[in-house]
C-alpha cells in the first residue's frame, strides 16, 4: 500500500485519467473528489463488499440450480 499525505486542495493521479483530490477535513473526517472517467466503477468499501456478497449468494444459487437440472436430464453415454 501507498501512503501519502496531502492538504487540502492538494491531489494525486493515478494512471492518466483518475485524479483524487482532498476538498476537505474536519476532524476525523477527509472529504475527497474523484475524478475519472464514467466507464470507471467507484464504490464505498461497505457497498463494494455487500454487492460482492451478493453475487457470490447469486453464483452459488445459480450453481445449485445447475446441479439440480443435470440431475433431471442426467447426460448420454
Amino acid at each position: 500500500m501507498l501512503v501519502l499525505t496531502r492538504k487540502k486542495n492538494e491531489s494525486i493521479h493515478i494512471g492518466n485519467n483518475i485524479k483524487i483530490t482532498i476538498l476537505e477535513t474536519v476532524g476525523d473526517t477527509v472529504k475527497i473528489g474523484i475524478a475519472a472517467p464514467k466507464n470507471i466503477e467507484i464504490y464505498r468499501t461497505e457497498l463494494f463488499q455487500a454487492i460482492q456478497a451478493e453475487n457470490q449468494q447469486a453464483a452459488a444459487s445459480h450453481k445449485a440450480k445447475e446441479m439440480d437440472f443435470a440431475k433431471l436430464f442426467p447426460p448420454k453415454e
